[in-house]
């Protein structure tokens, strides 16, 4: 089985340099071309089961890149993006010295208060790995989309490259990348990689 893992495309909140975290903002008229040309550029891939977040912008980033409705999303509140607490919606250059440390440096410094820890982002985005990995194994599923973010797409890229503290921070993908791993047991890593 593939999984196949897709930032969503750009809002108006990624274009002007906002944390958007929870907000529920759609895909700008950009936003939904990076679909189209992610869609185009994997090509006619089948995919067994589409899943996204809860939140617009990765909900259509799902059924353009997978190439379904809407209504055939599954989507998982567990893939959404980190919770920024008092940080949300605030420009990237004016959320103060911890919160910039903290986003660069995730290892090293503490999410300040309000703003959802690593340990929570990778705890539930692994739960969700785990719960589709062994369904679709029992499924017999070839290939899965899932559309998220950028903080929860480090962390799902983090789980099934096995890295240590469970999650990859460095490259951010960037809007409508698409990673795709290989998650048959004893072969889990990625295998290609799209960028629009």
């Amino acid at each position: 089985m593939k999984i196949w893992i897709v930032r969503h495309g750009q809002t108006h909140l990624n274009a002007t340099m906002v944390m958007q975290g929870h907000t529920d903002a759609p895909l700008n008229a950009k936003g939904v071309l990076q679909a189209e040309a992610a869609r185009k550029k994997i090509g006619e891939v089948h995919f067994d089961k589409v899943y996204s977040s809860t939140l617009k912008r990765a909900i259509t980033t799902a059924a353009i890149v997978g190439g379904v409705p809407e209504s055939e999303v599954v989507k998982d509140s567990r893939i959404m993006e980190v919770n920024f607490g008092r940080k949300e919606l605030k420009h990237y250059l004016k959320v103060g010295p911890r919160m910039v440390l903290f986003w660069a440096f995730p290892r090293i410094f503490r999410a300040p208060e309000t703003v959802e820890t690593m340990p929570s982002l990778v705890s539930r985005t692994h739960s969700f790995l785990n719960d589709i990995i062994a369904e679709g194994r029992k499924e017999g599923w070839e290939n899965v989309l899932i559309a998220c973010h950028g903080g929860s797409m480090r962390a799902l890229c983090g789980y099934m490259l096995g890295k240590k503290h469970g999650y990859i921070w460095n490259p951010l993908a960037s809007n409508c990348e698409v990673r795709v791993f290989d998650a048959r047991p004893g072969k889990r890593g990625m295998v290609e990689s799209y960028k629009i």
